[in-house]
């Protein structure tokens, strides 16, 4: 009689506790209806969009590197073809930030690869010094490294450098800089890796143990606030100091990219940062991106965004001739561009930013 009485009262018990196991998982699953749109649109920007665009950052970097070490004295078509490397290799670093969080910033990638502006003094008493110029010299200062310390031996201070006017001791400076640019890409697109640094779980697996982030909603705004900060750098920053950085008059010193002339490419290409992440869609693979959890109840305010950031790049792109010259003789055509990206900021910063925080 005791046995069958205990018998009874296990399985009540385990009744019980089935029945509470699956009332709290019915819960969890129903705390937000939106979890699993949350989850594809965390997981395909993370692998799809934010890797995918670091996988393309570290394999031009990879092609900058063997260009360069073709260059000769002289060799003019090698030098462009150094030139056109590194307009590739630029291109997707342009577009990576929208997302400047991650391995990126807690790793000091990008200080290490895009420090603007150059510190001649310093690339003047490396090249000077008895020192051998390696990857591992120029570690010591980000201003004599990265993409804008190859920009100014490519092009030179004018934008008009020859391949003739290239020094041995320069070129030796300038493989050791392509090298040392690729093993910083290298690093950051290892960082997100699946199969290396892996930070992409950390928006894969948001809101569960292991992840940095305690929500899915966390990871959201983590990813919005990257989409305000680049608007709010290149319409503030990029452009504004340029543009009016000399007592509300043109500094052509401050633009980036002036070397090369490729500043309105940097801006535009920072604007379809945010685009990518946006729509989440890189390199013609098209996936879930912020706009899948906008368009679920605000369909006015997705368009409004959409709207946004294409008039942002084609403003932009509007700018006659070169940034630095459209700066002094067509300043109305960048102020309009700096008021495009100013709007998208606003609309990021005004009803995206609380509409991602309310979810």
């Amino acid at each position: 009689m005791k046995k069958s009485t205990l018998f009874l009262s296990l399985i009540t018990l385990s009744l019980a506790g089935f029945t509470s196991c699956s009332d709290n998982d019915a819960s969890s699953e129903t705390t937000d209806p939106n979890a699993s749109v949350y989850s594809e649109v965390l997981t395909d920007l993370s692998i799809d969009v934010i890797t995918e665009t670091y996988n393309s950052l570290y394999t031009n970097a990879v092609a900058l590197e063997t260009a360069a070490g073709n260059l000769t004295i002289g060799d003019e078509s090698a030098l462009d073809a150094v030139k056109t490397a590194w307009q590739n290799t630029r291109a997707p670093w342009e577009k990576s930030e929208g997302f400047l969080y991650g391995p990126v910033d807690t790793d000091g990638i990008d200080p290490a690869i895009d420090s603007w502006p150059v510190d001649v003094n310093a690339i003047d008493n490396i090249l000077s010094s008895n020192n051998e110029i390696t990857s591992t010299l120029l570690e010591s200062n980000n201003e004599a490294r990265g993409f804008h310390t190859i920009e100014y031996f490519v092009w030179g201070l004018e934008g008009n450098k020859t391949a003739s006017e290239l020094t041995t001791r320069e070129l030796e400076y300038l493989v050791a800089a392509t090298q040392n640019l690729k093993s910083k890409t290298q690093e950051l697109y290892y960082g997100w890796l699946s199969s290396e640094g892996d930070f992409a779980s950390n928006f894969v697996n948001a809101g569960e143990s292991g992840s940095i982030y305690t929500s899915q909603k966390g990871a959201l705004e983590e990813i919005v606030e990257g989409l305000v900060i680049i608007a709010d750098e290149v319409a503030n920053g990029k452009i504004e100091e340029p543009l009016n950085g000399n007592n509300g008059g043109p500094k052509p010193e401050a633009e980036e990219s002036r070397f090369s002339n490729n500043s309105k490419l940097d801006f535009a290409n920072n604007i379809r940062s945010i685009q990518n992440i946006y729509l989440g869609d890189y390199n013609g693979n098209n996936g879930n991106g912020i706009t899948n959890v906008v368009a679920l109840t605000n369909t006015t305010l997705d368009t409004e965004i959409t709207t946004a950031i294409s008039a942002a790049i084609l403003a932009i792109e509007a700018i006659p001739g070169t940034f630095t010259d459209a700066i002094v003789n067509n300043r109305t055509a960048v102020e309009n561009a700096q008021t495009k990206v100013a709007e998208l900021l606003v609309v990021l910063e005004s009803d995206l930013t609380p509409f991602i925080t309310g979810l």
